[in-house]
């Protein structure tokens, strides 16, 4: 005999994740407001990519990208190795984070703490890294209203302009998020989301740092890699 088919009350349905007829604004206020701020600042940060699509493809000639942001190391210039550092860091800080998140839904505080921490570590590397690459590229001439004539910046007067907007917009942000990072694993640590019975801040923080992880990978492959 073919066993019976069993069928799931329709009342079972609905109650489930499958039932529909759920509002997707029925979040808390802190992450709605959130999630507006990020969409607000996506928008900021797409003008200022297509802005730089623009300006590159109007352009006769570009810096050699690969030449401008490469390491000499063992006696070898190796293209945009730096590049790909800051990336693994900030892509890895994006890890750390979610681990926070975790450990803060199972109200783990001493973990909450340490991934916390660790976030805002691997994001001060990040902004170290930034430091030595502006730093190194000031020191050859480039500024942003002008750049060398000489290669591999050919006079290229936009790229300048390009570099520092963009990846000093991003800096901010990430600096940003450290110190908004650092505050909430302070407060992690007295136990004010224990006392409130929420750690829902930890994840709204969340949603900011992986805002800004996203947009980097956005300016590594539209500015660095064309």
């Amino acid at each position: 005999m073919r066993p019976e088919t069993q069928v799931t009350p329709l009342e079972e349905v609905l109650k489930s994740d499958w039932g529909g007829g759920k509002s997707p604004f029925g979040v808390s206020w802190g992450k709605l407001m959130m999630w507006v701020f990020l969409i607000s600042d996506a928008f900021t940060f797409g003008g200022l990519l297509v802005g730089y699509a623009s300006l590159r493809i109007s352009s006769e000639r570009w810096a050699d990208v690969e030449r401008v942001f490469s390491l000499h190391l063992f006696g070898k210039d190796m293209p945009l190795l730096l590049i790909a550092i800051m990336t693994f860091i900030l892509v890895s800080s994006s890890g750390w984070m979610a681990l926070a998140v975790h450990a803060a839904y199972n109200r783990d505080k001493r973990r909450t703490v340490i991934y916390l921490l660790l976030t805002c570590l691997f994001g001060t590397l990040f902004l170290c890294c930034q430091a030595y690459e502006w730093s190194k590229l000031i020191m050859e001439g480039l500024r942003p209203w002008q750049a060398p004539e000489h290669p591999p910046f050919y006079g290229v007067r936009g790229f300048g302009a390009s570099f520092f907007t963009l990846t000093g917009f991003h800096g901010l942000h990430v600096l940003s998020g450290v110190v908004y990072l650092l505050a909430i694993a302070w407060r992690v640590a007295k136990g004010v989301y224990d006392r409130r019975g929420s750690y829902e801040a930890v994840e709204i923080a969340g949603l900011y740092w992986h805002f800004v992880d996203l947009v980097w990978v956005f300016i590594f492959t539209f500015f660095y890699l064309f």
